[in-house]
């Protein structure tokens, strides 16, 4: 799962070598953090958050049976 946002985040931005995401397990739920280049920011969160919710879609679709899955963007 880590190596999905991994790949979707670094398609999307200017500096994909700057893509770092941590995975963790809280009360049951994985959650992923995902930071980016300070100028990449926008790029994953999107014009009203439509692609920072793609992706947390995709991620649900993808984890189906396995329990819950969290998408945090630092900043």
């Amino acid at each position: 799962m880590k190596e999905l946002v991994v790949t979707i985040a670094r398609s999307l931005v200017d500096y994909p070598d700057e893509v770092n995401v941590q995975e963790e397990d809280v009360d049951g739920v994985t959650v992923f953090t995902l930071s980016v280049h300070e100028e990449d920011i926008g790029k994953v969160i999107g014009k009203n958050g439509r692609v920072a919710n793609a992706i947390r879609n995709v991620l649900m679709a993808a984890n189906r049976n396995q329990g819950k899955v969290r998408l945090n963007i630092a900043d």
